[in-house]
Formats: C-alpha cells, structure tokens, sequence
C-alpha cells in the first residue's frame, strides 16, 4: 500500500490498453485514491466505466487545449479533496499527416499543435494543481519516448515533441522542487496503444525493438505502471528531474 491516502489525478486514460489505464489500476492497489478525465464525449464511454470501476472520486472532461477546462478540474477537485499528491500526464498528439515521411512534412499549425497538446498541457496542468500540492511532497509524472533524443522513423514532430517535455520535466522540478513537488518523467519503450497506432510504421518500430533490447521482449503498460508507482512513492522521495527509461534497456545499445 504505497499510496494509503493519496490524492492522485489522471489525465489521458483512453481505454483499457492505455498506459494511464495500468497505472491507475496499479495506484488504486496501492491505497490511492482516484481522479480520472477524459478527452471528449467519444472518449467518455469507454473512461468512465474505467474509472467508475476503480471507485473514482471523480470523473471529469477535461480538453487540454483548454486552459479553462484544466482549471475547472481542479476547482471540482478542490471542492471533495483537500489537496493533490500525485499528477499523471499522459498526453500527446500529432496529426497523424506528420507521422508519415519525414519531418519535412511537417506544418506549421501541425506542429503547434503537436507541442501544444504534448508539451503545453503538461505546464498548464501543473500551473492548475500548483495551490493543491503546495507543502504536500507530492508528484508529478510524464511520459516520454526515446525519439526525444534519437531518430525513429516517422515519429518526426513528435520526437521534437517529446525533446520539448523532457526540458519541461528539467525546468518544473526546479521550479517546484523547493515546495517538496517532485517532477519526474518514464521514457517508456514501443507499446501497443491507441497513441501507438497512428506512427507509421510502428509495428517495425516494435519487432525491432524487440529483437535488440536486452531483455529481448517488448514492454508492457504493467511495466511501465510499476515504474511509476516508484517514481510517484516515497521510494523515490529523492530523485526528481529525470527521465527514467523502462524500455528493455533498448536505449543502451548502439548496435
């Protein structure tokens, strides 16, 4: 029960194969309890039975374009807990246009809407559930891909993307680190996921990954979630700013 008490919310549950998915069942095992939006009505169909089955304190929309919608979270928050602990992003977007080709391909407005959706809402959230994590030693997690540093075919504007949070992660736990928030992000390794599916190309990506990785196999969203509970735990109650990968070791391997 690493979590007995905490307050956690999470943005970017899609359905039952999402990362976010898997680690709110894991922190609801764990003690946690739940806050859980959705991105629309199309997504509220599949979410709120999700979160509803996890005893969710609260399900609620929330459009990260929006920085009211992101506001209005917390306010409905505020008013059934008495602070945040635990914020999870995970959240990106691209056109799926620009994930084809190279990065040459890539449009103005698809791009601001790349590191809007992907960067920005991560910032934005945190701006909202700064006052409701003040002097709580709380946590704040991102997700990340190893295309933030290196090459991958086709992931293009979403690598530039994913370089842009990981600063992000850098420049958030220094400027909350001094109230005990720790900021921290998981470079997880190629996961069959809705996200996924729009990379062209990512079954390569995946059997690739696969046969060189180390471990030779791929990463699972249950992977992924028990490197969060770390990271979101006292067990981590020192390390903040990092990118921390559970991707079968790929990353180390340079041929």
């Amino acid at each position: 029960m690493l979590l007995k008490g905490k307050k956690v919310v999470i943005f970017g549950v899609a359905n039952d194969k999402s990362i976010a998915w898997a680690i709110a069942k894991l922190f609801y095992e764990h003690g946690a309890e739940l806050a859980v939006t959705y991105a629309g009505e199309a997504f509220e169909k599949r979410v709120r039975p999700l979160a509803e089955s996890l005893n969710a304190a609260k399900v609620l929309p929330c459009n990260v374009t929006s920085d009211e919608e992101i506001t209005s979270v917390f306010e409905e928050l505020g008013k059934i807990w008495d602070g945040v602990d635990i914020v999870i992003h995970a959240v990106a977007f691209a056109n799926k246009e620009e994930l084809k080709g190279s990065i040459l391909n890539t449009t103005r407005d698809g791009f601001a809407t790349a590191m809007d959706i992907s960067v920005y809402s991560f910032l934005g959230i945190m701006k909202a559930a700064h006052p409701m994590m003040t002097g709580r030693n709380g946590s704040a997690l991102t997700l990340s891909y190893y295309g933030a540093i290196k090459v991958f075919p086709s992931y293009n504007v979403m690598g530039v993307a994913k370089a842009a949070l990981e600063a992000s992660v850098r420049y958030l736990s220094e400027a909350l680190g001094q109230e005990g928030t720790r900021v921290n992000a998981i470079s997880a390794g190629p996961i069959r996921t809705l996200a996924a599916a729009g990379v062209n190309g990512f079954h390569n990506i995946l059997n690739h990954v696969e046969s060189k990785s180390p471990l030779r196999r791929t990463i699972t969203q249950e992977d992924v979630a028990n490197a969060a509970l770390y990271l979101c735990s006292d067990m981590a109650s020192g390390v903040s700013g990092e990118i921390h990968y559970v991707d079968g070791g790929y990353n180390i391997i340079g041929l």
